[in-house]
């Protein structure tokens, strides 16, 4: 274990024994940090929080913190992180509250560039990318291998779904079924997340197959109850891809951009 010795631990702290901790940083009570992580300086860690295996936290990261919710009175919640996750400069995560899941989650391999915000019990998925300063505002969800463009924010509650993409600047305050792209501000719809799927390895034939499908949604004139039945009757409908796509318009509460 490397610490340096600015850096303040608390005895509570569980770190493993290959953590790199660099200068003036803060790891407080309950924070347990799993092996190959490293905290380059200037890190505040606040638990209850569980930091799986190497993470890279730069400068000035404060995780695990107090949410701001007026109704937050100091319980006694959890963040959660996964491994592989890299927390660039500024990176701000907080806990959960009670009123909700009592914990914020964050899965693996995903990248938060500077200054992005991850708000009290937001569910975060794996290998998606936050763009500067996105932030996403309590409760949120956020699928696998999703991007948010830089200075882009999602409303409280909304969900993104797998393989979905948000414009830079944009403004988020419906869901974003899987596989979907919108942008601007208000947020509009603006096609099928191709190219990410591509990069993620999605064939395609696959491709061609949710094609279908997103036109069966947005250019067909049906309304959602009706765009869905017209999805589950194609013979494609067995398609994981086309499964994960239904079950996104399926599960969406506040209702989604179209």
């Amino acid at each position: 274990m490397s610490i340096h010795e600015s850096s303040i631990i608390h005895p509570s702290a569980e770190i493993d024994n290959d953590v790199q901790i660099g200068p003036f940083c803060v790891v407080g009570e309950n924070v347990k940090i799993e092996s190959g992580s490293k905290l380059f300086s200037h890190i505040v860690l606040k638990g209850p929080t569980t930091i799986g295996k190497n993470n890279i936290f730069y400068q000035f990261c404060t995780i695990g913190e107090d949410t701001p919710d007026k109704k937050f009175k100091g319980e006694d919640t959890t963040l959660v992180i996964g491994d592989g996750n890299i927390f660039r400069e500024g990176v701000t995560v907080h806990r959960g509250t009670i009123q909700d899941k009592s914990t914020t989650v964050i899965g693996k391999k995903n990248l938060f560039m500077a200054y992005a915000h991850v708000a009290h019990d937001c569910i975060v998925g794996d290998d998606n990318v936050f763009a500067n300063n996105a932030g996403i505002a309590g409760h949120v969800t956020v699928g696998n291998n999703v991007t948010i463009g830089a200075f882009t924010t999602i409303h409280q509650f909304c969900q993104m779904g797998d393989y979905s993409f948000a414009g830079m600047n944009s403004s988020i305050t419906m869901d974003v079924p899987a596989y979907i792209k919108v942008a601007s501000n208000p947020a509009r719809v603006i096609g099928l997340n191709s190219v990410g799927m591509e990069r993620g390895g999605i064939d395609q034939e696959i491709i061609t197959i949710l094609k279908k499908g997103y036109k069966t949604v947005y250019r067909k004139g049906l309304n959602l109850r009706d765009a869905i039945k017209k999805l589950e009757s194609m013979s494609s409908s067995d398609v994981k891809e086309i499964q994960n796509f239904i079950n996104s318009l399926k599960s969406s509460e506040r209702g989604i951009l179209r």
